[in-house]
């Protein structure tokens, strides 16, 4: 299987990624065969087109790809059962985690030499086959971490697989792997928990004052708590090094608060300006740097049709809306949208949304 000749894959685990990656390899024309322990799971996933259910637990013949969508602590004993039953000629996972089933593969006497372990970095707080989409992995980082015992062929095929759907390869090893995704998503992950759970005990008056930032800090910390206690189990020692140091941060921070001083203060505008840096070089939407953009605010009733109509007036400014977000108003039926757009067209936008009776605040 090459990037442009999608032939015959098994997805083992019909979750949020194992159903995506299906959808967009059924796009691309391969057949994809699925196979599940959760029957009411492995049913959605063939009503939404994803493929066809895995003949009685084995294939005809070898498929040339099988795709172990499964948690961290089942990759190593999933690989070793599909290897025995020659589901395929070669297999990765997808766990976001590396090191550790890496260990646990050789342990239990895997061929690593058909095995390339892999990591998709794209997902949402949402789980289960009915979240999937076939463009979730559009222009995202795909980690290959392959052994030295990996064949060329098997690269060549795990590799194949991440720009059938779109993303990007990025070859990596395990260890750097955990650790990068440790600072980057498991890391953020508890932190988000930690400020969500804060809310728990809060009164209605705050909730009722919940912002946009108190939202986009939460977002992730709605994530099923099932599945990332098994990540973050299986990558604790990064983890626990990233948490470590972040709570030194929050420790110094609220010594200072207390203290009250004008020096307290300055040192922990020091941290605010850190944030501001670590933040600016998060990779843009096109990789590099991040873009500078102009926000257009749109005050917006809520109804239906509306998005699509400022949309339509973007396209007729000839404006590319880079980003968007939107806060809504509680108790009221209309929210602001923010749309991000390159600083030279933010006028144009804003006087052909004024001209279609919207409301523009600020320009």
């Amino acid at each position: 299987m090459d990037e442009d000749v999608v032939g015959r894959i098994v997805v083992v685990g019909t979750g949020l990624i194992g159903t995506s990656i299906a959808l967009a390899m059924r796009e691309r024309g391969a057949e994809v065969l699925l196979t599940d322990r959760d029957e009411a799971a492995l049913a959605l996933a063939v009503e939404l087109g994803a493929g066809t259910a895995l003949p009685d637990g084995a294939s005809a013949e070898p498929a040339d790809l099988a795709v172990l969508a499964v948690p961290p602590a089942a990759v190593a004993v999933t690989l070793l059962d599909a290897q025995k039953r020659g589901l395929a000629t070669a297999y990765t996972d997808v766990a976001s985690v590396k090191a550790l089933p890496l260990a646990q593969a050789a342990e239990l006497g895997c061929d690593l030499s058909t095995f390339v372990a892999g990591h998709p970095l794209a997902g949402s707080e949402r789980s289960g086959p009915g979240a999937a989409r076939p463009d979730l992995f559009l222009g995202r980082p795909w980690a290959l971490c392959a052994t030295p015992e990996a064949a060329p062929e098997t690269v060549a095929a795990v590799t194949a697989l991440a720009k059938a759907c779109g993303a990007m390869p990025v070859e990596v090893d395990a260890a750097e792997h955990d650790r990068a995704v440790a600072l980057v998503s498991h890391g953020p992950h508890v932190v988000s928990a930690a400020v969500a759970a804060r809310l728990t005990g809060a009164d209605e008056t705050a909730l009722g004052l919940s912002g946009q930032g108190v939202r986009d800090v939460t977002r992730i910390a709605a994530s099923d708590p099932r599945l990332w206690i098994g990540i973050l189990s299986a990558n604790a020692e990064p983890v626990a090094d990233v948490l470590e140091a972040v709570a030194t941060d929050l420790a110094v921070a609220a010594s200072l608060l207390r203290d009250g001083s004008e020096g307290a203060s300055a040192h922990v505008a020091d941290l605010l300006l850190r944030g501001n840096a670590g933040r600016s070089r998060i990779p843009g939407k096109h990789g590099g740097g991040q873009s500078a953009y102009a926000t257009v605010q749109v005050v917006i009733p809520d109804r239906p049709g509306e998005l699509a109509m400022i949309f339509q007036a973007a396209g007729i400014a000839g404006v590319n809306i880079e980003d968007v977000t939107i806060e809504h108003s509680p108790g009221r039926p209309l929210g602001v949208l923010e749309l991000a757009v390159v600083p030279e067209a933010a006028d144009r936008l804003a006087a052909e949304l004024r001209a279609r009776g919207w409301s523009v605040p600020g320009r």
